[in-house]
């Protein structure tokens, strides 16, 4: 029979939903109610499917993402989420043809980049995409971290912990992470619906089962809030009636370094919980030395997390700062003709300016490496060194990794 492969019409969605779910091993039919809610404000010229004698088969959709860049700008992105092919129609082409359309579409629509987080590391270097920020998670073992178990639960110097409720945060939250979005490279906006889904307010599969989590902010000394923790707790106790009780960090937002001491501090104080898993955090996360003994935070995960394809070479290399003056001529190599040309790029920490070029390379790499080097995360010298750049002037990765390279890690909270 033939694939049929194309935007999703509306009678379509709960089909479309369904083979979502079978790609992620979420088998099952989604209600009425959790359709509508996904696909309320979404843009269905976005949403392409692979239907096979009526059947939904393989699935791929984008929407309008904001992404902070180095230097608190942000620029417009293509998040591309929802990226499955049912067991049964692999090696067809069919995620390619779908990419190909969608990649295509973004730069119609002007926007310089395409972003997306990878449940698979192999797959999308082939189109272009390279990985621009890490995840890393670490395990807190409370008895070791040197706390003294005598403190109140709360911060000194004036500031304070408070419990709030769902809706609280559903008030509180955006404009503290919108706070974050201002200064940290790799966060990207969380619309109203992200708040309602992690509060409990929107409808959610019949496989997930809502468990409400705990919310406590941080106020500084002003009353105004600072930090924002999510946390949920099991309830395991050992042999001998001693707690063995797990805090799992859900989200935790935090402007300034005593909101964040205090936000850890005040989770792994909190009687019973003998272990505190950090969830997502950025790879140079001050967590572990923000500990008595750094050593009772383990780290369990350190991980690939956003990927980034650059779609408008200038106006993405425009949109950042950078760390040092510096002149730079990139030859830029894109199989799929979308974003490749010699760029000279002009860069300083006001800004930059980056054009077409006629003049030699100082450096020659693809796409995907040039992605993979934007938020400022990976070094020159190590592409060049793997053989995935080249050095073709002398002393030019040592130059570009004095341009882009930041001194704090770029980080993105968020799953999309």
């Amino acid at each position: 029979m033939s694939l049929d492969v194309r935007t999703v019409t509306a009678s379509e969605t709960a089909d479309w939903m369904r083979a979502v779910g079978t790609g992620f091993f979420e088998a099952g039919t989604p209600s009425e109610e959790l359709v509508a809610d996904r696909f309320a404000d979404a843009d269905l010229s976005r949403v392409q499917g692979a239907f096979e004698a009526g059947r939904c088969v393989a699935t791929f959709r984008s929407f309008a993402q904001e992404l902070t860049v180095v230097g608190g700008a942000t620029v417009r992105a293509d998040a591309i989420s929802g990226v499955t092919v049912t067991a049964t129609h692999r090696r067809r082409g069919l995620l390619s043809r779908m990419m190909a359309t969608d990649l295509a579409a973004a730069k119609e629509r002007g926007e310089p980049v395409a972003s997306l987080i990878a449940a698979e590391y192999p797959i999308y270097g082939r189109y272009g995409f390279g990985p621009a920020a890490w995840n890393a998670e670490w395990e807190v073992s409370v008895h070791r971290a040197g706390l003294d178990p005598r403190r109140s639960g709360q911060p000194a110097g004036g500031g304070r912990v408070e419990m709030v409720d769902g809706a609280d945060v559903r008030k509180i939250g955006p404009e503290v992470h919108g706070a974050l979005a201002a200064r940290q490279p790799g966060v990207v906006n969380r619309g109203e619906r992200w708040w309602r889904q992690r509060t409990g307010a929107a409808p959610r599969p019949d496989h997930e089962k809502w468990t409400e989590p705990f919310y406590v902010v941080h106020r500084a000394a002003d009353g105004k809030v600072d930090g924002l923790m999510v946390y949920g707790a099991d309830g395991k106790w050992g042999d001998g009636g001693q707690p063995l009780n797990t805090a799992s960090v859900r989200d935790m937002i935090a402007l300034n370094p005593a909101a964040e001491r205090a936000l850890w501090h005040y989770v792994c104080s909190i009687d019973w919980i003998t272990t505190v898993r950090s969830g997502n955090r950025a790879p140079d996360d001050l967590l572990p030395l923000l500990l008595p003994d750094p050593r009772a935070a383990r780290p369990v995960t350190n991980m690939d997390w956003l990927w980034l394809r650059m779609l408008d070479v200038p106006r993405a290399l425009e949109a950042r700062s950078y760390g040092t003056e510096a002149s730079l001529v990139l030859d830029v190599r894109d199989e799929a003709c979308l974003a490749g040309g010699r760029f000279l790029l002009d860069a300083s920490p006001s800004g930059a300016r980056c054009t077409p070029t006629t003049r030699s390379a100082d450096l020659t790499l693809g796409v995907a490496e040039l992605s993979t080097l934007y938020l400022g995360d990976e070094s020159v010298r190590r592409l060049v060194d793997l053989g995935r750049a080249e050095e073709s002037q002398a002393g030019a990765a040592t130059t570009a990794d004095a341009v882009f390279r930041t001194g704090r890690r770029p980080w993105c909270p968020d799953v999309f």
